[in-house]
């Protein structure tokens, strides 16, 4: 009799570790299923975006001030160089490596507080990297209107010119010949010649411009904290680099002037109350506050 007890209750505990074991094994199966979907998901998300959203936001404003035959940026811009060189501290803030420090408890200013080395993680762009790493090494911080005047060169103390990044125009065209957006020519200017970067593939452009117009058309939400932040910051820092109004130059009249309306919407925002909203990037708009002061 207690024989038989012990078989019957052997024979249960094999069926509760079957069962166990097969509910395991559909769990499991589940989750492979779910991470399978979810890759599948992000898969279609990269091939929905394209190749332009791995652009840098140097390269997309570089990109957007390039007139597309010639080959280089209008001779009379003399803000695209500091507009790079702000879209260089977005981009590190956007991709977790720069902060601004703490605000303390007087609140100070955003154009006050200095800029802080979150992460060294390469980021695998030479010219980030190469900025991030000036940042880091900086003792004491400098503040984001500081480092734009460095990285541009634009500075009277000859021990901090070594910060400049120098031929960043040329530097950011030849990603861009590396990606497939455009080719290098030489073009004789009478007195010299120049490298020239003319687009060769449309597709792209068209894209970013397209990006650009929807954003404060089409997919306009009226609030910038539901903007992404990487279209929010392209637009600042395009008009930043004087370089939005090429993208809006296709439009017919009534659209142009929707959307330039609703970009000054965007440019009239004040930089410190909107830092002090939740979710928001501060040190972009430490850099709207460096251009717009």
């Amino acid at each position: 009799m207690a024989s038989l007890k012990q078989r019957n209750s052997g024979l249960v505990q094999r069926r509760t570790e079957a069962i166990r074991s097969a509910a395991d094994k559909d769990r499991d199966s589940a989750e492979e299923e779910d991470e399978a979907r979810r890759g599948e998901e992000d898969d279609d998300d990269e091939k929905g975006d394209s190749k332009e959203t791995r652009l840098t936001l140097m390269e997309e404003v570089l990109l957007l001030g390039l007139k597309d035959r010639e080959g280089y940026t209008s001779f009379w811009n003399d803000c695209i160089s500091s507009g790079l060189r702000g879209c260089m501290l977005v981009e590190l803030a956007l991709r977790g490596r720069l902060q601004l420090e703490a605000c303390g408890v007087r609140r100070r200013s955003l154009l006050s507080r200095k800029v802080i080395c979150k992460s060294d993680a390469p980021t695998g762009d030479v010219l980030l990297d190469e900025a991030l790493k000036h940042i880091k090494e900086t003792q004491p911080p400098e503040t984001v209107q500081s480092w734009i005047e460095l990285l541009s060169g634009e500075t009277w103390n000859p021990l901090k010119l070594h910060y400049q990044l120098r031929n960043v125009r040329e530097r950011l065209a030849k990603n861009l010949v590396e990606k497939g957006v455009l080719t290098t020519e030489k073009q004789n200017f009478l007195l010299f010649d120049m490298t020239t970067h003319p687009l060769t593939n449309n597709t792209i452009k068209q894209r970013l411009v397209k990006k650009v117009q929807e954003s404060v058309l089409e997919k306009w939400v009226n609030d910038p904290h539901r903007m992404d932040k990487r279209v929010l910051s392209l637009i600042l820092l395009a008009h930043s680099s004087d370089v939005l109004e090429n993208a809006f130059a296709p439009l017919q009249d009534d659209q142009y002037d929707l959307g330039m309306k609703r970009v000054h919407t965007l440019l009239e925002l004040e930089p410190e109350k909107e830092s002090a909203k939740p979710n928001v990037n501060e040190l972009m708009w430490a850099v709207v506050a460096a251009f717009t002061k």
